[in-house]
């Protein structure tokens, strides 16, 4: 057989072979998992385990990039997989450089990597990191981004990839900003959707400032010993009217449900008010991020989870104490603003305090010389005053 004819059968062997294992690895393990020699023979594609055969097949696979090679403690190797769109974006490195430089920024995800780290990482001078990054830029493998973590510092990222919440802070940041008034608006109005599903209006107290009270007296006549109805009593004279005792005008109020009321809104049924409230415009939110505005409430003070049916729902504290109107939508020091739970016990220093359990006269922390006590007492002297 020619030498020319040889080589070609054993390329187109190779080539098969290449083939046959890049599949096979990729349909028994994730592209994170590592096999070592031992596991790419037991997938039983080389053929009587022919050693020299798996060797050029894995050299050929990391040559074009398919197969990511690492070296473990001891000092042998394992390789995984990658995919053969990113193999495409790997080979166009054209350095080797070049190839460092994206795989560390590749390994960062959507955190993307300062440019500091890199030159550190790769103890690279300052010129060719900047060349290889210039050169990656210009093929679109990277591109630079803010990070709202750090925003005075250089950050790459994969082209491909969207920056993680964490670089951009989610739904809270608008261009790296916090956006506060979008927060705050979104929280008064899960704020109003929690407490109108966790009590109700009370409309006994209409206002009676206004109403007479009749004469007492009876029909004379025929119908003598009759009690006259209010509408037949005649005032002789007009004066001013009388009003009973209770006619103090009441304003409605909020009651809290009665034990036992399980409908208290979930983080669930939060997350699918505001989904279909279109107030988030084209602003996704998660439940872990209403978890979060959620969670605010409740340090505030303003809510308080209830745990009913084996799940968390929110009831508004205080509620006998809130507005009827709404929150949101309105300016603050505008009625409807919400008033948070403040009970004697939690406003002092002791309600919070993280060594409350070693507190103790003649002890290291006590009340005697107590610090925040003190503040605390003296802030209230100043109110009296």
């Amino acid at each position: 057989m020619p030498p020319a004819v040889k080589e070609e059968g054993k390329a187109a062997k190779l080539a098969l072979m290449k083939q046959m294992l890049y599949d096979k690895v990729r349909e028994t393990g994730r592209e994170d998992d590592l096999f070592t020699q031992e596991d790419l023979l037991a997938l039983d594609v080389i053929p009587n385990r022919d050693m020299v055969l798996l060797a050029e097949t894995v050299q050929a696979l990391s040559d074009d990039k398919l197969f990511v090679t690492m070296r473990e403690a001891g000092g042998s190797f394992s390789w995984k997989w990658r995919d053969a769109q990113e193999a495409h974006k790997y080979k166009q490195c054209t350095t080797e450089e070049q190839s460092m430089v994206y795989s560390l920024i590749d390994d960062s995800g959507g955190d993307g990597l300062w440019s500091q780290t890199l030159q550190r990482r790769l103890n690279m001078h300052d010129t060719v990191l900047k060349n290889a990054l210039k050169q990656l830029q210009t093929k679109g493998l990277i591109v630079p981004f803010k990070n709202v973590e750090h925003p005075n510092k250089k950050m790459f990222i994969k082209a491909s990839i969207q920056p993680s919440d964490r670089a951009t802070g989610g739904p809270w940041y608008t261009d790296q900003n916090l956006d506060e008034a979008f927060i705050e608006e979104l929280q008064r109005v899960v704020f109003d959707f929690i407490k109108r599903q966790s009590s109700y209006v009370s409309r006994h107290g209409h206002d009676v400032r206004t109403q007479k009270v009749p004469k007492k007296g009876v029909i004379k006549g025929e119908d003598r010993g009759k009690k006259r109805a209010a509408s037949e009593m005649e005032e002789p004279a007009p004066k001013a009217a009388k009003t009973t005792a209770m006619s103090t005008p009441r304003k409605d109020v909020l009651l809290p449900l009665p034990a036992g009321f399980t409908g208290y809104p979930t983080v669930k049924d939060i997350a699918r008010l505001l989904s279909s409230s279109g107030i988030t415009n084209n602003t996704i939110l998660t439940e872990m991020d209403v978890k979060k505005l959620v969670d605010v409430l409740v340090w505030d003070n303003l809510i308080e989870p209830i745990r009913v049916g084996g799940k968390t729902g929110y009831r508004v504290s205080r509620v006998a104490k809130q507005s009827t109107q709404g929150w949101a939508g309105r300016e603050d020091g505008m009625d409807g603003n919400p008033e948070p739970y403040i009970s004697p016990y939690t406003e002092a220093p002791c309600g919070r305090c993280p060594v409350f359990e070693i507190c103790e006269d003649g002890g290291p922390v006590g009340p005697s010389n107590c610090e925040y006590y003190a503040k605390w007492l003296g802030e209230e002297e100043e109110a009296r005053q």
